[in-house]
């Protein structure tokens, strides 16, 4: 399954005054139980519900791993990223390596789980590619046919995890990358089907990954182009195309993002997530967090945290 660590520095030198202490985001990074093949691991949500320590599901918590949960009865909250979804039957979730996640208190749904490694589908692929998108979506409601088929792929991995095990290793794994590789083709190419949603060109999957890899050191558009050897307004209109918004607006949402993982699940004052994303003083980043969000940064986590107390 899964084991515990606590974000490295967070807390460190203190909390933020007249803040109540909450829990700190944990880091959940991927541990396969033994006898079973690295890199994937199918169970129900009763079995991780009874499997994880008390407490940990309702807390904040940042994987390194993939996290896919179809649904077959029961209903419960669950927020990915500051965003409230609802597992219900029929829904398909999935948690992406890097991404927050909260449980609900409140439900019990009934589904599957699984638990997948980077690295673990074959690199270069269709399949890969669909898995690796940091971007796409978290919340899943395959229909008709596409929804039989999903939940089918599902039944069958989850049958194959649980009945390999005397295969030899290498085959079990390589039984279990291939039918994982049919339910997320089935799940992202049915349901982008579905919605019409064109895929996004190269310059923008190139963009896209190199703000995720950048966004903390850098804001500018030039510096992206410079990088990837494309003119700023090619990047301008292939990130309106995909997303709607421009290259510059993107980038800043992507560290309005991070800002509010780390205001919502750490106690790092303010001067330290300047820092950590690269502004050059907290005033800076004040103004930038308040013109986003309308409200300066310490105001946005009292607002959160009086919500959870």
């Amino acid at each position: 399954m899964v084991k515990k660590r606590h974000d490295d520095p967070v807390g460190e030198g203190g909390g933020t005054p007249g803040i109540p202490d909450v829990p700190d985001i944990v880091d959940l990074a991927y541990d396969a139980p033994p006898g079973t093949p690295a890199g994937l691991e199918v169970l129900t949500l009763a079995e991780l519900r009874e499997r994880a320590p008390e407490g940990l599901l309702t807390r904040p918590q940042r994987l390194d791993f993939h996290q896919i949960i179809a649904v077959n009865s029961g209903s419960a909250p669950h927020v990915v990223d500051f965003a409230a979804h609802t597992l219900d039957p029929g829904a398909v979730l999935w948690v992406r390596p890097g991404q927050v996640q909260q449980y609900g208190e409140d439900g019990a749904p009934d589904g599957t789980v699984v638990l997948v490694q980077p690295g673990f589908l074959p690199p270069g692929t269709a399949v890969s590619e669909a898995a690796d998108d940091p971007f796409g979506p978290v919340l899943w409601r395959p229909a008709g046919g596409d929804r039989e088929a999903v939940f089918c792929a599902v039944r069958h991995l989850a049958t194959d995890f649980r009945t390999g095990s005397h295969l030899p290793p290498g085959i079990h794994a390589d039984v279990l990358r291939h039918l994982l590789s049919v339910l997320v083709l089935r799940l992202t190419h049915g349901s982008a089907a579905a919605s019409g949603a064109p895929a996004p060109g190269e310059a923008f999957v190139r963009f896209r990954a190199a703000v995720e890899r950048g966004f903390a050191t850098r804001r500018r558009v030039t510096d992206y182009a410079r990088e990837l050897g494309y003119a700023p307004r090619t990047l301008a209109r292939a990130t309106l195309a995909t997303t709607g918004v421009g290259a510059k607006e993107f980038i800043d949402r992507r560290v309005m993002l991070e800002a509010k993982r780390l205001l919502a699940h750490s106690d790092l004052p303010a001067a330290r997530i300047s820092e950590r994303l690269g502004f050059d003083d907290a005033a800076n980043f004040s103004a930038f967090f308040q013109h986003r969000a309308g409200a300066t940064p310490g105001a946005f986590r009292r607002s959160l945290r009086a919500h959870l107390a």
